[in-house]
């Protein structure tokens, strides 16, 4: 099993966009992904084309027991899918409560899927602090973290940098060690967004994996609840998700050819 978490300290910054072409362009290059969206917004569903009417998700069904298998889909991409799933607001705060008290309940599925040599896992985590990112975070092989250039990823970067995001000691360490950056809309024909960039890149050296472009087929593919590599892969942005893809395929471990967890997935 590998397993890529997705995470950021405040959210707006692409990470639900990055977690869905990233595990669409991992299966596309011969793996088997999951894609399991950790995040209360359920809104990795929508890269993948389920409709807004489909609220289930593992989440759903917490309050009674359930197996989260029974939520997972089968996408047109080729990509596993397991949504968090819509709830009401009453539901949204008890189910908070119940997994400040046991964020375990929450990151089940990861472990459980984790038994799967084969597979690898996109995770798309709730923005800034919780205890289930930290339940979440000691499993993963890579902690990916966008930023935007802009002045304010600038302003978040000694959270990072100095711990306080991971909690100091040797588990923050430990997680710090596996920190790989994106940085998103980048505009190199505006001034500021060329001098975060070009600062940023200065800062992270190897720890970034690449830059995507501020392109207008993200948004055009998420209207059309559709994928970049599918909607324009030509464009910009597409190229360069490709070759993050790329240098997250290589850092991995090699993919495996067992059916595991997913055996039998057919929604």
């Amino acid at each position: 099993m590998a397993l890529i978490c997705v995470c950021s300290p405040k959210g707006g910054v692409g990470k639900t966009m990055l977690a869905a072409n990233i595990a669409h362009g991992l299966h596309r290059a011969g793996r088997r992904v999951l894609a399991v969206d950790l995040d209360p917004q359920n809104a990795l569903r929508l890269h993948f084309g389920l409709s807004l009417a489909e609220e289930s998700g593992f989440a759903t069904g917490m309050e009674r027991p359930s197996d989260w298998r029974a939520a997972l889909r089968r996408t047109a991409s080729g990509v596993s899918l397991l949504p968090y799933g819509s709830l009401d607001a009453a539901a949204r705060l008890a189910l908070t409560r119940a997994i400040e008290a046991d964020p375990e309940r929450l990151v089940a599925p990861l472990r459980e899927a984790s038994a799967d040599p084969g597979l690898t896992i996109v995770a798309d985590t709730a923005p800034g602090v919780s205890r289930t990112l930290f339940a979440t975070l000691p499993l993963a092989d890579i902690i990916l973290v966008p930023l935007l250039a802009d002045g304010g990823s600038v302003a978040t970067l000694p959270e990072i940098d100095s711990g306080r995001f991971f909690g100091r000691g040797t588990m923050g360490a430990i997680l710090a060690a596996k920190l790989r950056f994106v940085l998103n809309q980048v505009d190199q024909g505006e001034r500021l967004s060329a001098s975060v960039t070009a600062s940023l890149m200065r800062h992270l050296g190897a720890r970034l994996l690449g830059l995507v472009a501020r392109d207008e087929a993200v948004a055009e593919a998420l209207a059309c609840e559709a994928l970049l590599a599918d909607h324009a892969p030509k464009s910009r942005a597409a190229c360069d998700l490709a070759e993050i893809v790329a240098a997250l395929d290589a850092a991995l471990p090699a993919a495996g050819a067992a059916a595991g967890v997913l055996a039998g997935v057919g929604r």
